[in-house]
Formats: C-alpha cells, sequence, structure tokens
C-alpha cells in the first residue's frame, strides 16, 4: 500500500479558489464601467435639456422678453447652468453652458446653442 500524499487524485485542487480570486478581480471593473456608463447617460440627458432650454430662450428674447427671464427659463431646466446672447442681423442667439461631472474625477463641459427671429426690437 502507498502512502497517500495530499492532493493528489483530487481534480482541481489547484483551481480551487481561482473563480473567487476573477470575481474579486472583476467586480470591481463591472461597477465602474456600469457607473461611468450611467454618468454619460446622465450627462447626454443634461445636454438635451440644455439644448431645449437655449432653444427657449432664444424665443423669450426674440419676443422682447429679458435676460432674466431666458436666465430663468434655462435655469430651471439646467440648474447650474449659465447663458450669454448675442444678436446677429435678423436672429437672436443663446448659448447656455453647463458644466456636468461624471463621478469625482470626469468634467464634462456642456453647451448648447440656438438662435430665433428677433422680432422684439
Amino acid at each position: 500500500m502507498r502512502p497517500r500524499r495530499s492532493g493528489a487524485g483530487r481534480a482541481g485542487a489547484g483551481e480551487r479558489g481561482s473563480v473567487a480570486t476573477e470575481l474579486a478581480l472583476g467586480l470591481p471593473a463591472v461597477v465602474l464601467a456600469l457607473l461611468l456608463g450611467a454618468g454619460a447617460l446622465g450627462a447626454a440627458s443634461r445636454q438635451v435639456a440644455l439644448q431645449d432650454a437655449s432653444a427657449d430662450a432664444a424665443r423669450l428674447l426674440g419676443r422682447g422678453e429679458g435676460a432674466d427671464a431666458a436666465q430663468r427659463v434655462v435655469g430651471t431646466a439646467v440648474p447650474g447652468a449659465g447663458i450669454s446672447s448675442s444678436h446677429s442681423g435678423d436672429l437672436v442667439c443663446v448659448t447656455a453652458t453647463f458644466e456636468a461631472s461624471i463621478g469625482a474625477l470626469v468634467r464634462l463641459p456642456l453647451r448648447a446653442s440656438s438662435c430665433a427671429l428677433d422680432g422684439g426690437r
């Protein structure tokens, strides 16, 4: 009779903790990818809201409303956003800006511009 060695005869004895190790190494990467994806979707929705608000602000200025009304519209749609306006011929243009953050480290400047007929002059 031969003496039995530990680990001999058992299939996969050396791979026993490899699944747990792979999960421990892979899970943070998956969570990070999901968080960055959710942050990117949030920034995209802010961009759409910023574009819509800049169009509304340009129409307000074109009708002769004040700059405070235009700022209020943009600030309601995207809190913290700022605007600038310019006149060019028969058009009044509004540019709305906002700095979105994805996580704590990534900052993404968002900008949307829109023009409307300047009939309020």
